[in-house]
């Protein structure tokens, strides 16, 4: 499918299930306005919180910038919540805990989502992503970047 340069938000196509395959999704959520507000200790912390809360999708793989997060997660459940929903639910406990009340709004209103669905993608989109500290020369080797990790392992 081709990209509409016109379209102003993401279009979110329902996660296609293919026997004996992880569905596997690769989400980008970005801070209101692009504030750079994420990368601390207690941010990292706190999403992580709440991932672990949202039972229902499974985080494996994650990189959390300033302003914005890049993860992969999958159905924990044989009939998961919806995408859409889970998001709202863990950007909504982050936000409710949140130590600077004042920020509110802390996110932008909506993610972009793409399921994963051949097997190199997820090794090389990874790679894409692990790398994106550095990319914004944040740090000199993407190891060096302390808010990253995988809550679960998710295998392709």
């Amino acid at each position: 499918m081709e990209h509409d340069p016109g379209r102003r938000r993401p279009a979110h196509f329902p996660v296609t299930e293919v026997h004996n395959r992880t569905d596997l999704i690769f989400l980008t959520v970005c801070t209101k306005e692009r504030r750079p507000v994420l990368a601390s200790p207690h941010a990292h912390a706190l999403l992580c919180d709440w991932w672990r809360k949202a039972e229902q999708w499974t985080v494996g793989r994650y990189v959390i910038l300033p302003d914005h997060i890049h993860l992969f997660c999958a159905p924990h459940t044989r009939t998961p919540t919806a995408l859409r929903n889970w998001v709202a639910f863990w950007k909504n406990g982050v936000s409710r805990n949140w130590p600077e009340p004042g920020s509110a709004p802390l996110w932008q209103r909506d993610f972009w989502d793409t399921q994963i669905r051949i097997g190199d993608a997820y090794g090389a989109k990874w790679e894409y992503v692990r790398n994106n500290p550095v990319r914004h020369g944040l740090v000199s080797t993407a190891d060096e970047w302390p808010y990253q990790g995988e809550l679960a392992t998710i295998t392709w």
